[in-house]
């Protein structure tokens, strides 16, 4: 069986590549049709090969590879990234969107959410002395 003939599952492909923390997560991300391949949404058994374009969504962001190399074992990060590669358009995008969030994070006037006791006790006092 020659390097051409040799084909994965997208679920395992994805987890393999670090998209998604588990296969059942990318299973079902494959079953909700938040990653397609070739432009065609399908099903978690759908066997890939090289040269194949996927779409990826996960959350907040999406991306546009190009699968280059197939793995059913989940290796390092950096040897994650070494199975695809990623279209300029979709990088330049992700990182405009992760950039937004950022801002987005800093600018929330509740970051700790509730407060603690403490804090309320001082917003009372703080409160009633400018009364």
């Amino acid at each position: 069986m020659s390097d051409s003939d040799i084909r994965v599952r997208i679920d395992k492909w994805l987890w393999a590549a670090r998209f998604y923390k588990t296969r059942s997560l990318a299973a079902d991300a494959v079953d909700g049709g938040k990653a397609q391949v070739n432009g065609e949404r399908v099903k978690p058994a759908k066997m890939l090969k090289a040269g194949d374009m996927l779409a990826i969504r996960n959350g907040h962001f999406a991306w546009e590879v190009t699968v280059l190399a197939l793995s059913e074992r989940r290796g390092s990060a950096t040897e994650a990234a070494k199975l695809y590669s990623e279209s300029g358009q979709s990088r330049k995008e992700r990182e405009e969107k992760a950039a937004l969030l950022k801002i987005e994070r800093q600018s929330n006037p509740f970051p700790g959410g509730r407060p603690t006791k403490r804090q309320r006790r001082q917003i009372i006092r703080f409160t009633r002395d400018t009364d």
